[in-house]
């Protein structure tokens, strides 16, 4: 090996642990299995659950779509552990308590405790809309009398998340909290990568977590809207309608491949390079995707990689399964990858929505994680629901497939390589 492939070898950084929970998975090896096994995670509720979650009958009609993706146990939470009184506890946002303990979790995944870890380690992420204490606290005048409003909310600001956990796990690396809708957890990723590069820090925990209460809830579907009619997301089919809400959560445990390497750590997987941008104004609305901006931002990704596209044989989509965002989604891969190849149909996609639907802040990071157990299991698992291609796409003449079923992963000429997209509403 010459000096320049060394050093190639080393660069990058390295995932060294993985936390979830997702909907139907209580951790990442049953998050797998379901991957694998191409179960659908999605809960359908009966209107007698809906009425007894509090859901106004009135709603109830033939546009109410009674489904969800939901966390098991999110009223749970070990305050002891972390030397919470039950006072506080009770006024915490359930994304703050699941996302402390999932932080924990994390770095004993990855074999560090950092009381012990002589370098620094950054904390990266972001959380979604605080239903809690809009539902739960807001309202409820006796609380707000007890506790205060300061107290009340300090507890469960967005932009305290991470600073909680730094605080409790005694972390002295950047603690940053990320919000860019949707593409929130992959973007805090990024950061954190750059904040592992520029050397703010040795070891980063980066991702997200969303939990929407309450669970048992479902959706209003309107015609045209990114909302399923029918509670399934059928990403890339002739016959989807929108994507379906899932409650969430994920994080990554990230160091420089090569300090990991020096230190023995299990390396599941390698950031290669990662890109972030904005779509502008170069769109209809401030809700839609753009063509352009996803295109740029793949481009960038793969020319900070420093790969090819036609070594990369599998891209985690964003895959919302609407009619505006799958197609535009598409062409913005084919774009990107086009001006390096006019190979067809070598490279798989897929979409983590059509197994638990959209995780909103959580979404980028959940579909992080099942690449990298997917590259760490030699397998791509399915995804749900395809069965014709949508007719505004035309996969025949485009680099991708879609993976309709469970695919061995192994390298040919070149190493395992993926994509993950995630794209916010907003444009990030």
């Amino acid at each position: 090996m010459s000096n320049t492939e060394k050093a190639d070898a080393v660069e990058g950084l390295a995932v060294i642990g993985l936390w979830g929970r997702f909907p139907g998975a209580e951790n990442v090896e049953e998050f797998w299995r379901n991957l694998r096994d191409g179960v659908e995670s999605v809960s359908f509720f009966s209107d007698e659950e809906l009425r007894a979650a509090g859901v106004d009958p009135a709603h109830l009609d033939s546009n109410h779509v009674r489904a969800k993706g939901v966390l098991a146990d999110v009223e749970l939470f070990d305050a002891a552990f972390f030397g919470i009184n039950p006072r506080e506890a009770e006024i915490m946002d359930p994304q703050h308590r699941v996302f402390l303990e999932g932080a924990w979790a994390a770095l004993e995944s990855a074999g560090y405790n950092p009381e012990k870890y002589e370098g620094s380690i950054g904390v990266y992420a972001g959380p979604n809309i605080n239903s809690y204490f809009l539902f739960n606290l807001f309202s409820n005048l006796d609380v707000l009398r007890q506790y205060g409003f300061f107290e009340t909310t300090i507890r469960s600001r967005p932009d305290l998340l991470t600073t909680q956990v730094s605080y409790k796990l005694n972390l002295r690396g950047p603690s940053m909290s990320i919000q860019t809708a949707c593409s929130t957890s992959l973007v805090a990723v990024h950061v954190a990568c750059q904040g592992l590069l520029n050397g703010e820090c040795d070891m980063a925990l980066a991702g997200g977590i969303s939990i929407g209460l309450p669970q048992t809830s479902g959706y209003t579907y309107q015609e045209g809207g990114i909302l399923s009619p029918d509670g399934h997301c059928r990403a890339f089919d002739a016959t989807a309608q929108g994507t379906v809400f899932g409650n969430g959560a994920g994080i990554v445990v990230l160091k420089r491949l090569a300090d990991a390497l020096a230190d023995g750590d299990t390396v599941h997987a390698v950031i290669k390079g990662s890109a972030v941008n904005n779509d502008g104004s170069l769109k209809v609305g401030l809700t839609a995707p753009g063509l352009d901006g996803q295109a740029a931002v793949i481009t960038e990704a793969q020319l900070v990689a420093g790969v090819e596209p036609e070594t990369i044989t599998y891209v985690e989509t964003h895959g919302t399964g609407t009619a505006l965002g799958d197609p535009i989604e598409i062409a913005a891969l084919s774009r990107a990858f086009r001006s390096r190849t006019q190979r067809n149909n070598f490279c798989a996609i897929g979409s983590l929505k059509s197994n638990v639907g959209h995780l909103d802040t959580a979404a980028g990071v959940a579909s992080l994680i099942k690449t990298v157990l997917a590259l760490s299991h030699r397998q791509i698992p399915p995804s749900l629901h395809f069965e014709q291609p949508n007719p505004q796409i035309d996969f025949l003449n485009s680099p991708f497939f879609v993976n309709a079923e469970l695919r061995d992963w192994e390298a040919a000429l070149h190493p395992r390589r993926a994509g993950v997209s995630s794209f916010g509403i907003g444009g990030t």
